[in-house]
């Protein structure tokens, strides 16, 4: 059997003729950057998150960006995150001008470990970027609870998170503002770039929305230094039609994370812990094995295919080596990318494919003893 990581044309074929249909439209009204289209998709996403504003953009990366432009990050102000992440996260950080600061994971679930983040806070400090990595949320209440008691601001990173629930409520909608991602990957993936910002904030939505059109407030009237962040019609149509569909979507990919759990956990196989009080989206289900690259290779040889998310943290990038972390500086990180493997999960997955990966790794695993992980216990406490 041939199980491939990931399989959007399938996907495609489910929607051309809606899709199709939404690009017509947009062609015939020639409404090719923002326009109608995105003006719907940006009401229906925020409604979808349960936030009061949503502005839509040409990337994540761009929503990471004016997030921190809109809670007054400045050059020299400091920003606290994790290093296991896209390192657009970071990236988003130095367009502000601003020193991302690394606070290491809690192993358990691979998000940054909120009790790390005091000591990492300084008279600099302005923001805290947790990620909600993979589609699991992280830990944010006491998140929360430390940027009010010391006067910043939290940025959700949802890039990776569309629907993910943390104590009954979207992310997204949680902190000052949100990024999300609409990279054709994602579980709501336009067909070329896209991204949207979220929040409760008029002013921050406002602001937001001057930015991403060069900064001005009417046609040729420019109040601030701005971008050209804007969404393209097309993809506000195609992230319409794929909206509708992306609770299904999400509840497919629950159930095979599951039979994941269920089929791996007598498996010397090392799976990330959801906490009780959040539902995870699964973006990624990424399990942690020793030797992965020869898991990953045996695979790969019997037609299952993998990925890595991500082989080397942020703070040991090369373009970050002047902050001066060095390999030892955040080891639950560090031990995370050596060790993580994404497994194949799309919606349009079978059951069936599913076991055969289980089965696979299985034998895989039997084949080469040394395949193991140093505690076998974290299945069982999940």
């Amino acid at each position: 059997m041939k199980v491939p990581y990931f399989d959007l044309k399938t996907q495609y074929a489910s929607l051309r003729d809606d899709v199709l249909l939404a690009v017509d439209r947009v062609c015939q009204n020639a409404s090719f950057i923002l326009g109608d289209e995105v003006a719907r998709f940006e009401q229906e996403f925020a409604a979808y998150c349960g936030s009061n504003y949503c502005v839509a953009l040409n990337s994540g990366t761009s929503a990471l960006h004016l997030a921190l432009l809109a809670a007054g990050v400045q050059p020299d102000d400091e920003v606290i995150t994790t290093a296991n992440t896209f390192i657009a996260t970071v990236e988003a950080i130095c367009y502000a001008g601003a020193r991302p600061v690394f606070v290491d994971i809690d192993p358990k679930t691979a998000n940054i470990d909120p009790e790390r983040i005091e000591d990492a806070i300084t008279s600099r400090t302005k923001v805290i970027l947790p990620v909600h990595l993979y589609g699991r949320p992280a830990d944010l209440d006491p998140i929360l609870e430390i940027a009010e008691r010391r006067d910043l601001a939290v940025i959700e990173d949802a890039c990776q998170a569309h629907g993910a629930i943390y104590k009954g409520q979207r992310v997204g909608s949680i902190g000052r503002a949100a990024a999300f991602s609409f990279y054709p990957g994602k579980n709501l993936g336009a067909y070329g770039e896209g991204g949207a910002l979220t929040t409760n904030d008029e002013e921050i939505a406002q602001f937001a929305r001057i930015l991403r059109d060069h900064g001005q407030s009417k046609r040729y009237y420019h109040d601030f230094v701005g971008y050209n962040y804007r969404m393209d019609g097309f993809q506000g149509a195609v992230l319409n039609i794929k909206l509708k569909r992306l609770n299904e979507w999400t509840r497919k990919r629950q159930a095979l994370a599951q039979l994941y759990y269920d089929l791996l956990s007598e498996l010397p196989v090392e799976l990330p812990q959801d906490k009780p009080e959040s539902e995870s989206v699964y973006h990624l289900f990424v399990a942690y094995v020793d030797d992965r690259d020869t898991l990953r290779e045996e695979l790969e040889r019997r037609g299952v295919q993998t990925a890595i998310h991500y082989p080397r943290p942020v703070h040991l990038q090369k373009p970050y080596a002047a902050l001066g972390y060095r390999s030892g500086s955040l080891p639950h990180t560090e031990l995370a990318c050596e060790r993580c493997i994404s497994l194949p999960l799309f919606p349009e997955m079978t059951a069936q494919q599913v076991r055969y990966v289980a089965d696979t790794i299985a034998e895989v695993t039997e084949q080469f003893e040394y395949l193991t992980v140093a505690n076998r216990t974290a299945n069982s406490t999940r």
